[in-house]
């Protein structure tokens, strides 16, 4: 099959999403597939089968960009499109759908309405936002022969296919080199941005005076956070991502605050490199983190944080076999049926794309 992923997140920015396409595509290439991406341009000089959308800075969000208006008719013939969000490029993939008359299918990765807040820097203008943008994004949904999406976490009025986005567990797994053989070390990963709550463990850090704490990661708060951090707290960019599972089996734990995750990659990598996690008692962690991959605590409470952390710590646990059912190996054999499914629909109706219906499926 010929597919088509579109996508506003795309290298040289590093995100969940970003690395989702990557390995995506990866296994669908080997499977015999071409799969194309479609991404806004920037610093970044493509490859075979990427084609860069012009795009201008985003004023309201350091680090990505916002894609000019392009032909679809100067876009490669495709026989499914894949969106992965719901801003300009995502939607340039819709109307590409639409007007060839193939398949469109829907990964929901990011509730978007959380940014705004941090976007605008004003709360009540961002939940304004917030307010009429998820009936706008319902709508759109709606359109979509078929929604994925990793958890139960959505909290959208769309029926959906709950597909993990995986981890590769062939690449993420205990390593035996050690960063910090004489240390203590409390982890994390990720971007620095306001939803992702890292203030919080910087509180944990001055709290946790005799741990070694690591934050890695890039992002519009990181001056910020390095301003106020404590003496034990060692800031550090992006790894290159060969460096990541040596770095998730250095850490004691891995901690996260965030409130916006869909699945939480980094804490189910750290998991698959031998790491329990400390992650807020909410979606998705509430179903993600258990007692045989970490600790979870109630959002907010910095000494219930602070327990979780220290439980992680002297408890072990098994936390590589706690994510086997996260394998990515499994999310793309059930993608690829997923994509037989709605080719074969609209194979054998004459109704428009996003009016053909499907047989029930097993979302759980």
């Amino acid at each position: 099959m010929k597919i088509g992923f579109f996508t506003d997140s795309y290298f040289p920015e590093i995100d969940g999403v970003t690395y989702t396409i990557k390995h995506w595509r990866e296994k669908l290439e080997r499977d015999g597939h071409e799969v194309y991406v479609v991404y806004p341009d920037g610093d970044y000089d493509p490859g075979d089968r990427e084609i860069a959308v012009p795009s201008i800075p985003n004023p309201f969000y350091s680090g990505y960009r916002i894609p000019l208006f392009v032909r679809t008719a100067k876009l490669p013939d495709l026989d499914v499109v894949h969106c992965h969000g719901p801003a300009p490029v995502g939607i340039l993939g819709r109307l590409y759908a639409w007007k060839h008359d193939i398949p469109s299918v829907y990964t929901h990765h990011t509730p978007i309405e959380e940014y705004f807040p941090q976007s605008v820097k004003s709360e009540l203008l961002g939940s304004a936002l917030a307010s009429a943008y998820v009936p706008w994004e319902n709508s759109l949904l709606g359109s979509f022969d078929a929604v994925t999406a990793s958890t139960e976490r959505i909290d959208r009025d769309v029926d959906h296919v709950q597909l993990p986005v995986g981890i590769d567990l062939d690449f993420f797994e205990p390593t035996d080199e050690d960063w910090y053989p004489d240390q203590t070390v409390v982890g994390y990963s990720g971007r620095l941005s306001g939803e992702k709550n890292v203030d919080e463990i910087v509180d944990l850090a001055e709290r946790l005076s005799d741990r070694t704490f690591v934050i890695v990661g890039e992002g519009p708060c990181r001056s910020t956070l390095e301003r106020r951090a404590p003496d034990n707290v060692e800031f550090r960019d992006f790894l290159p991502r060969e460096d990541l599972p040596t770095f998730y089996s250095s850490l004691d734990a891995f901690v996260t605050a965030s409130t916006a995750d869909t699945l939480g990659l980094s804490t189910l990598e750290a998991n698959a490199c031998g790491t329990p996690v400390a992650a807020p008692d909410v979606a998705p962690f509430s179903s993600t983190i258990e007692a045989e991959n970490g600790v979870r605590y109630e959002y907010g409470d910095l000494d219930a944080m602070a327990e979780a952390v220290e439980a992680c710590l002297v408890e072990e646990r098994e936390t590589r076999e706690a994510v086997q059912e996260y394998a990515i190996s499994h999310t793309l054999d059930r993608l690829e049926h997923l994509y037989q499914e709605v080719t074969l629909a609209s194979d054998t109706t004459s109704e428009p794309a996003g009016a053909r219906k499907f047989p029930e499926r097993d979302h759980g």
